[in-house]
């Protein structure tokens, strides 16, 4: 843990110590409780599926604080996700990168997300999650299949696979994503 904890403080070292608040979305299994209470615990945590929302405050370093909101991602859900958009300074949308016939599903969702005028700016780390599983499609291969070069250049985004389970590639998807945050929260300071 202790190695966890140095290359998180190594990554986040530049922010200020005011939360940021973070949306965790997706399709329902795609492994998004399961990358929160990685985060907060740094173990694998049975889970349930999630029936409204988990909400997490994750320091992983001095100086940076994480409010995330993991909220469900059942299609009776997702009509309720644009309540949460306001004040989202960042969006972590997992994908479950082994289940190809909701690829489509997903993208839609994605893109229902960030056409919302709160959302339209905000940075985008997609997970890749489940990249452990043989059938796993490559980062490079979903791109295109989840229109991601369709995404405005003006709005900041990175793709990065991981597994969970396994604790791969998330602390790299972090690295990026945290850059991002910090340009888009020094952009839009009042």
């Amino acid at each position: 843990m202790g190695a966890l904890a140095s290359k998180l403080e190594n990554i986040f070292k530049t922010f200020d110590s005011d939360p940021v608040r973070i949306l965790m979305l997706g399709l329902d299994a795609a492994g998004k409780t399961t990358i929160l209470y990685r985060l907060k615990m740094d173990q694998v945590v049975k889970t349930i599926p999630t029936i409204g929302f988990n909400v997490e405050t994750i320091t992983p370093c001095k100086g940076l604080t994480f409010t995330v909101w993991d909220v469900g991602g059942q299609n009776k859900l997702r009509q309720l996700w644009r309540h949460y958009y306001q004040g989202a300074g960042g969006l972590i949308f997992v994908v479950d990168s082994a289940d190809p016939s909701r690829f489509s599903e997903a993208k839609d969702e994605l893109f229902s997300i960030i056409s919302n005028v709160e959302m339209s700016r905000i940075p985008i780390l997609v997970l890749a999650n489940k990249q452990d599983i043989s059938i796993a499609h490559s980062v490079e291969d979903l791109v295109p299949q989840l229109g991601l070069s369709d995404i405005p250049a003006w709005q900041k985004w990175n793709i990065q696979g991981c597994s969970a389970t396994k604790n791969d590639g998330i602390i790299e998807g972090l690295q990026c994503f945290s850059r991002m945050v910090k340009e888009y929260k020094k952009q839009n300071k009042t």
